[in-house]
């Protein structure tokens, strides 16, 4: 089982990984702001587990049981975060919630949440109600909306320039 900072690592390991093909002490740790002393107790941790593959003063690499690890978690943040910008959330605000978020999230309500995102982002309906709760959310205004008060409708209606 891994921790919510094992998380976190295996996440920029991967993010250094794909940019340079293997990740050092001193590029994790100006990431995560922490000191080398500290990276490197972790690399030793991660490297145990079966996580990483790490060799003093070498690169690091994810093992495939670190990259599943890396992969599920970026695709919960990136989830979280599309869902909370969805909602109007602001993107550094929604980045660093997702980030918080992500850790503790049960698999069933990620789910639950990314389908909500494509299901609201669909033209109809569904768009038109998301919107509204954008509004809603900004003014605290509630909108009633049906085909017929479109023209009036202060999100939907026709601009006045």
């Amino acid at each position: 089982m891994t921790t919510e900072r094992d998380e976190d690592y295996l996440k920029i390991i991967a993010s250094i990984v794909e940019e340079k093909g293997y990740a050092k002490v001193k590029d994790v740790a100006k990431e995560l702001e922490l000191g080398p002393s500290t990276v490197t107790g972790m690399f030793k941790k991660l490297d145990k587990e079966g996580y990483i593959n790490y060799e003093k003063y070498g690169g690091v690499t994810l093992t495939e049981k670190g990259m599943e690890i890396a992969r599920k978690t970026r695709e919960k943040y990136s989830m979280l975060k599309d869902f909370l910008m969805h909602l109007g959330i602001d993107e550094k605000t929604a980045e660093e919630d997702a980030c918080k978020i992500e850790h503790i999230l049960n698999p069933k309500t990620a789910q639950t949440l990314k389908k909500f995102v494509e299901f609201t982002n669909k033209e109809g309906e569904s768009k038109i109600w998301i919107e509204h709760f954008r509004h809603f959310a900004q003014t605290g205004e509630y909108v009633h909306y049906s085909p017929e008060n479109r023209d009036k409708c202060p999100v939907h209606g026709k601009k006045v320039e």
